[in-house]
C-alpha cells in the first residue's frame, strides 16, 4: 500500500490522506488531496509533486504553495527582486516560454553548505504564489521550507511508535488493509489532539511533548479505564 497524506507541521496531524497500491505513484495520490487546500493557509511540497497542473490546481483553491521543483525545470528570470528571488511564469507549455494559460510566480534558489550532501541535493529551488518580497522575504522561506520534513517524523510516529515493529496489517483484501490504515490515521489524530491540547494547557510548543510518551500514556489509560455498561431501557408503568 501506497500513502501520501497532508499533514498540520505543527502539530503533525494528518489532515487529509489518499491511500492505493503499491503500484500507484505518489503524484497520482496526491491528485486527490489538492481539494482540501483552503486560503489562509501555506502549501510545502517536495519536487516530485510539481506539475503545472497540479500547480494551477492547487493555486485555485486559495492557498499560497512553496513547492521544491527540479533545477532543470525551465524558469525564466522575468525580473530579479530585491531580496534575490525573481518573478517567472510557468505554463503548460514549455514551462513559461509560451504565455497560454501561464500563471506568474516567484523562485527562491539557494544551496546549502553541507558535504555530506550531493551537489544536486545542495541545490534548492523553491517555486511560491507568494509574489511580494515584502510579505515573504526569500531568506525567510528558505528558512521555512525544512518544515516539509516534519511528515516524515509523522510517519515515523505512525509506521514504528504506534503500529509497532512486528506488527503488520492483518487484513489479506484490500479493502480490510485500507480500513485498517485508516483506523491507523484517526487514532494517530486522536493521540496528536490530546497533546496538542495537553501542550495549550501546559503553554508549550506541541514539539515539545513526545509521541511515544503520549502513546503509552494513552495505552495505560484504555487498559485502566473502566468498561461502560449498555444503557438499560426505561421501565414503563
Amino acid at each position: 500500500m501506497r500513502l501520501v497524506g497532508l499533514c498540520e507541521s505543527g502539530t503533525h496531524a494528518v489532515c487529509a490522506a489518499a491511500l492505493g497500491p503499491y503500484a500507484s505513484s505518489e503524484r497520482e495520490l496526491a491528485e486527490g488531496l489538492l481539494g482540501v487546500l483552503a486560503e489562509g493557509t501555506l502549501c510545502l511540497a517536495d519536487r516530485g509533486i510539481y506539475s503545472f497542473e497540479r500547480f494551477e490546481k492547487a493555486s485555485n483553491t486559495g492557498a499560497q504553495l512553496l513547492w521544491r521543483v527540479s533545477s532543470k525545470l525551465g524558469l525564466p528570470r522575468e525580473r530579479t527582486l530585491e531580496d534575490g528571488s525573481y518573478l517567472t511564469h510557468v505554463c503548460k507549455d514549455n514551462h513559461g516560454r509560451a504565455r497560454r494559460h501561464a500563471r506568474q510566480a516567484r523562485v527562491i534558489e539557494y544551496r546549502l553548505d553541507d558535504p555530506a550532501l550531493t551537489q544536486d541535493d545542495q541545490r534548492y529551488r523553491l517555486l511560491t504564489t507568494i509574489l511580494d518580497p515584502e510579505q515573504a522575504p526569500a531568506s525567510e522561506l528558505a528558512a521555512l521550507y525544512p518544515e516539509r520534513w516534519e511528515i516524515e517524523s509523522m510517519l515515523d510516529e505512525l509506521k514504528t511508535h504506534q503500529r509497532g515493529p512486528r506488527a503488520v496489517l492483518r487484513s489479506k483484501h484490500p479493502d480490510g488493509v485500507y480500513q485498517e490504515a485508516y483506523g491507523y490515521l484517526c487514532t494517530h489524530y486522536a493521540i496528536r489532539r490530546l497533546m496538542h491540547d495537553a501542550a495549550l494547557k501546559a503553554d508549550l510548543d506541541p514539539d515539545r511533548l513526545s509521541f511515544t510518551r503520549s502513546v503509552r500514556a494513552a495505552r495505560r489509560s484504555t487498559r485502566n479505564g473502566a468498561g461502560l455498561s449498555p444503557p438499560r431501557p426505561r421501565r414503563r408503568t
